[in-house]
């Protein structure tokens, strides 16, 4: 799928929806390492941008984005619409993200 054909708004400019095929959906579940919370600790010693979490949470939305986009493939989707992301945390440092949206076929 052309990553073009995802948006957060309900239509995709220049195509018409010809068909609705419901909710897709990617999940993943992740944990920090301690090597990870270790370093971090150090980088929130100097204070601002916290790289080593900022690579996990960019790394982690785009492992649910890319299982959202098959999981639209799979079931004949060529866009996907309202696409959304949301977190919870599970247990003390392990994190769900999901992203999801509409599948939709479009010409």
């Amino acid at each position: 799928m052309d990553l073009r054909m995802t948006s957060t708004a309900f239509d995709i400019s220049g195509y018409k929806i010809i068909k609705n095929l419901g909710v897709v959906r990617g999940v993943t579940v992740r944990s920090r390492s301690i090597f990870g919370n270790i370093g971090a600790a150090f980088q929130t010693l100097a204070g601002g941008n916290i790289t080593l979490y900022t690579e996990l949470c960019e790394k982690t939305r785009k492992e649910s984005f890319e299982i959202m986009i098959a999981h639209a493939e799979k079931v004949g989707g060529n866009a996907v619409i309202g696409v959304r992301y949301d977190t919870t945390e599970i247990m003390s440092g392990v994190t769900e993200v999901i992203c999801y949206g509409t599948a939709v076929l479009t010409e």
